[in-house]
């Protein structure tokens, strides 16, 4: 009763914005007709108005019913924003109408961006044409330009047509992998197209907003002059992330050293960042708070101020998180009232999710959030441990008390979308921080004088070193013996139990009360019964996985918690490859790789385990016929083979084809033609993602 009544009175925002996040997630994975939703959040308003009829008396009476029917009316409003904000319900969204032939008339929402063998960017489109009938359409999709010097120059805003077919984006479809499709169907792009010289046509006329007209040349300005200030292709991408959250330059490996020791959080732009600006404007504008009559403007340009640096950065959710949040507290201290940061923070996330829903599945967001309330709620009991006179030692204790608090509450989530936990981040927090704060100084400083060329050199040449400093610091502390725990696997369940542990035993510290630790003892029981399960069933599993890799051949024979690869070898030798095709299906199942030497399950031509029966044909083979058929339970096609399937029929009688991502689509073709004339089941792993064959 009193955590109830504390929640509350701390945050009274909370009893709107749980119930509209329960209809958002409700919504979501029930798809629930609309009409439910829409009648539900009308009788709750109903209900609400009638309570305002009645008596005081009576209305106290019914208290408990209004509080429902408020309640309903943001459980409603949650479950209708989730539906209206899926581009697949809008009336105008292109894949209503569009058929492979039509020609498509596409705005270009960004400048290309290089990669290595093309240039991508989103666009919107904006119609539809047939045979002499335009339709307007809405809708992102994802371009990708072959990289050629006779394309002419494409800028943000430019609008293209083309006739060559849009294609659905997918997932790769292996297990554990990145649900790829879900996040840009988040973001209302549904499809994507690869396009050379000659596939489209550009229109002289450019469609911009105003948000582009202004930003876009503003984020080039800042990016021109950090790169020509700042020395080093890795100081430079790490540079421009950190101001402005351009990540396009980033080099992959200095990410994941970030990513492993614990700091990823300083190259995200977020409330570190807005933190800064806000305190360099508190700072600047000093003089301006003595005046009555200047004092109303300080508001009126820290705001602004945050929101310009937010919209430059790109409105990412972790920065749109901290400036809604600012903004409430400035405007609190603007009108001279305290304000709850819980209610801050419920209140700010109730916008957010009102702006966009599906913000809540965002990684950035859910950190962001995790990490400010865990410092609010422990930042200080922990420091409180040690009482240290030294100023210089107990600031240094302060900062390790700032890392350990917020490590609290995203632990689970860190855990639950990595599956790591890096063991060092007291060591790489302490220096991290403070150095990428005075880094984020320095080049807004370099930004605001870089026409004054010896000072900007000098500046240039000192943010350099600094930067280089903090990326060799943080690559030697990646390089310790035992800085990572990798491969941990939780389902969402025991993420859950895991802040329900955190949040108890806390509970039960701070305010000494025994229901936090029986409630946080039991989730851990409940935790450890759920972890040592799942670890019994990974020991007793064997299971066959042909991947979905494009143009690689590329299987797991898993064996209990050892697995054994079959395929080209350059995806092992690349760290990249390696750890976004195959690492996520091998922490899904909670193997690692085995003795590859000593490997007697190594899938060759043929390989039996217990009754099943696997033939791989991945090269040229010559093979008797035979007047029995040797039956087969799973046949595996890789590459190129030269080989007909009748007539290997006649030998084997195969029950399942499955054809792997190093197959050519021209082969393809006739080999599936061939399956539907045998009546054999097929599976190709470039449609229907990886195949999973259970072996006991």
């Amino acid at each position: 009763m009193f955590i109830r009544v504390f929640i509350w009175k701390k945050a009274p925002f909370l009893r709107f914005l749980l119930p509209l996040i329960i209809g958002i997630i409700l919504q979501w994975y029930l798809n629930m007709p609309i009409q439910i939703a829409w009648c539900l959040f009308c009788f709750s308003i109903f209900l609400s108005f009638l309570s305002f009829l009645l008596s005081n008396f009576s209305r106290y009476k019914l208290s408990a019913i209004n509080g429902t029917a408020i309640t309903m009316i943001f459980f409603a409003l949650g479950s209708l924003m989730i539906w209206y904000n899926d581009i697949r319900h809008s009336a105008g969204w292109y894949g209503n109408y569009y058929k492979p032939g039509d020609f498509v008339l596409i705005t270009l929402q960004e400048p290309p961006i290089e990669k290595t063998n093309s240039y991508k960017t989103l666009a919107t489109v904006t119609a539809l044409t047939e045979t002499n009938k335009s339709i307007p359409a809405k809708g992102g999709v994802i371009l990708y330009f072959k990289k050629d010097s006779s394309i002419p120059k494409l800028d943000f805003g430019t609008q293209i047509i083309f006739s060559k077919p849009l294609q659905e984006i997918k997932n790769a479809g292996n297990p554990g992998g990145f649900d790829y499709k879900r996040y840009n169907l988040f973001r209302g792009i549904t499809h994507q197209a690869y396009l050379k010289r000659g596939d489209f046509s550009v229109l002289n006329k450019k469609k911009q907003t105003l948000y582009g007209k202004i930003l876009f040349p503003i984020r080039d300005k800042v990016l021109a002059t950090l790169r020509r200030y700042i020395r080093g292709e890795k100081e430079q991408g790490l540079a421009e992330a950190l101001l402005i959250g351009y990540k396009d330059d980033l080099d992959k490996n200095l990410v994941q050293s970030y990513t492993n020791t614990g700091v990823v959080h300083v190259i995200a732009i977020s409330g570190l960042h807005l933190g800064l600006i806000y305190w360099l404007l508190i700072q600047l504008l000093k003089p301006l708070r003595k005046r009555k009559i200047s004092k109303w403007l300080t508001p009126f340009v820290i705001i602004t101020g945050l929101w310009l640096f937010t919209l430059l950065a790109g409105g990412q959710p972790s920065v749109l998180r901290s400036a809604v949040m600012f903004t409430c507290i400035v405007l609190a201290e603007g009108f001279s009232r305290k304000t709850s940061i819980y209610n801050t923070l419920a209140l700010s996330a109730f916008i957010l999710l009102c702006i966009n829903p599906f913000w809540l599945w965002d990684v950035g967001f859910q950190l962001s959030y995790a990490a400010v309330l865990s410092i609010v709620i422990f930042m200080k009991p922990i420091y409180s441990w040690f009482y240290i006179r030294n100023k210089a030692l107990d600031f240094i204790w302060k900062m390790n008390a700032v890392s350990i608090a917020a490590q609290l509450l995203t632990t689970p989530f860190s855990i639950y979308h990595f599956h790591q936990f890096p063991n060092f981040f007291l060591f790489t927090n302490f220096l991290v921080v403070p150095i990428s704060s005075v880094i984020v100084l320095g080049e807004i400083f370099l930004c605001a004088i870089s026409f004054i060329p010896f000072i900007a050199t000098l500046s240039g040449k000192t943010l350099s070193w600094l930067i280089w400093l903090m990326n060799s610091y943080v690559e030697r502390i990646e390089a310790l013996p035992y800085s990572l725990w990798d491969g941990i696997q939780v389902n969402i369940t025991q993420a859950v139990l895991l802040i329900i542990i955190v949040a108890g035993f806390g509970y039960w510290l701070l305010e000494k009360q025994k229901a936090g630790a029986w409630v946080a003892t039991f989730a851990l029981l409940f935790f450890i019964s759920l972890h040592s399960y799942s670890f019994y069933q990974s020991s007793h599993q064997h299971n066959l996985i042909v991947y979905n890799v494009p143009k690689h051949q590329a299987i797991d024979i898993m064996n209990g918690r050892a697995c054994y690869f079959n395929g080209d070898s350059d995806l092992l030798a690349d760290d990249f490859a390696r750890n976004f095709h195959l690492k996520p299906s091998r922490i899904f199942y909670r193997v690692e790789p085995g003795d590859q030497a000593s490997n007697s399950s190594k899938l060759k031509d043929f390989y039996q385990f217990g009754s099943k029966r696997i033939l791989l044909i991945d090269r040229d083979i010559v093979f008797d016929s035979s007047t029995i058929q040797i039956p087969i339970d799973l046949l595996i096609i890789s590459k190129s083979p030269k080989l007909y399937l009748k007539k290997l029929y006649q030998t084997f009688n195969f029950k399942q084809v499955v054809f792997d991502g190093s197959v050519p689509a021209w082969k393809l073709k006739y080999w599936t033609k061939d399956c539907d004339s045998l009546h054999v089941p097929y599976h190709n792993v470039n449609e229907k993602g990886a195949f999973v064959m259970n072996l006991n």
